[in-house]
C-alpha cells in the first residue's frame, strides 16, 4: 500500500461532502415528486379504525 499523498485527505472530505449533498438532493426530489403525485388524493381511513366504528 502506498503512503497517502498530501491532497488525499482533502479530496476524501470533498467527496464525502459532495456525496452527502447528492444523496440529500436525490431524496428531496423523490419526496417532492411523490407528494406531487398523491397531492389530489383523499387519505384513507386505516383498517383498524374502520373495525372499531
Amino acid at each position: 500500500m502506498a503512503a497517502p499523498l498530501p491532497g488525499d485527505k482533502s479530496a476524501g472530505y470533498m467527496g464525502l461532502i459532495i456525496g452527502g449533498i447528492a444523496v440529500f438532493l436525490i431524496a428531496w426530489g423523490i419526496v417532492h415528486l411523490t407528494n406531487k403525485k398523491y397531492a389530489g388524493e383523499k387519505a384513507e381511513t386505516p383498517a383498524a379504525a374502520q373495525t372499531q366504528q
